[in-house]
């Protein structure tokens, strides 16, 4: 096994007072190979973001941070993922063990060795 990659469903959490979009599609992706130390997150549209599986980690258990992700657990089942970037702040909600599961994931997978 060398790439991991699980769908996940997600709500973007936002401040208009528009109706709720629902859950929306996420990819979350781990490439041993390419980064070992990194996930991948790609959200609707052109939008996909790398940050440390450390961070990941972490978040599902306590608040952290690192450069312009967050992730904290959200009461006992949710987690959030806030991204910041100069266009503005994306803030989604997961089940956490969506997340914990594909974590999971990443640490059994090994890089393909030639």
């Amino acid at each position: 096994m060398s790439v991991v990659e699980q769908y996940a469903r997600a709500h973007i959490v936002t401040d208009e007072e528009t109706q709720d979009p629902g859950a929306v599609p996420v990819v979350l992706r781990y490439d041993p190979d390419n980064d070992p130390r990194s996930v991948r997150f790609g959200l609707p549209g052109p939008h996909e973001w790398t940050f440390s599986r450390a961070l990941l980690e972490k978040g599902l258990r306590a608040p952290a941070e690192s450069g312009d992700v967050r992730v904290w657990p959200c009461g006992r089942v949710q987690a959030v993922v806030e991204f910041h970037s100069p266009g503005g702040v994306e803030v989604v909600q997961f089940d956490a063990k969506a997340l914990v599961r594909f974590l999971r994931r990443t640490y059994t997978a090994e890089p393909i060795r030639n």
